[in-house]
């Protein structure tokens, strides 16, 4: 029966995962479409900044925070159910990269609470570079997960290559959006 609930566990978990991205991917485009409002005028900038924050608030509360919490839970339970993984390369590595995307969640929580108060510190382009930090970051653990024993002997290079594309991807974003404004 062991075996059985694990699987289930890691069903589970790779379910939240995609949730819990499709969350990040839509809380940052909307913080976009929020950051956006402050060049347009009144009566339609107040109004679309009331329906962005109620937004934003039911995607976090309501579909983001809840599948980060139960994947978590459900990762923590696969590790405690095989301890051996902790052991592996591609683990650590995978790992490393949760932690880095718990850092990345708490900048989202963060910057949204801001833009809620309507405090701007971030321009829409800056905001679209960061959306791509969560790409980079699901490539990576993505990679780490299905490579397994390759990812381990070479994993210094998975991660600068991964960061490399991100590198690419980000001056991708600012090039056409210095295209889009002429």
């Amino acid at each position: 029966m062991e075996p059985y609930n694990y699987f289930i566990y890691k069903a589970i978990h790779v379910i939240f995962v995609v949730s819990y991205f499709a969350g990040l991917f839509y809380v940052v485009r909307l913080m976009i479409y929020h950051t956006e409002t402050q060049q347009m005028e009144e009566p339609k900038k107040s109004i679309l900044q009331d329906q962005y924050t109620f937004m934003e608030k039911k995607l976090w509360n309501v579909i983001t925070v809840p599948a980060l919490i139960i994947l978590v839970t459900m990762g923590l339970n696969m590790l405690y159910k095989n301890q051996g993984l902790l052991h592996l390369p591609w683990m650590k590595s995978k790992l490393g990269m949760v932690s880095v995307l718990l850092i990345y969640h708490f900048w989202c929580w963060r910057t949204l609470k801001q833009i809620q108060n309507n405090i701007f510190k971030y321009t829409s382009v800056q905001l679209r570079m960061m959306n791509e930090v969560a790409t980079i970051l699901l490539f990576s653990i993505v990679f780490a997960v299905i490579q397994k024993t390759m990812f381990g002997e070479y994993w210094y290079w998975s991660i600068i290559s991964f960061f490399g594309s991100g590198v690419i991807l980000m001056l991708i974003v600012r090039l056409i959006n210095r295209n889009n404004k002429k």
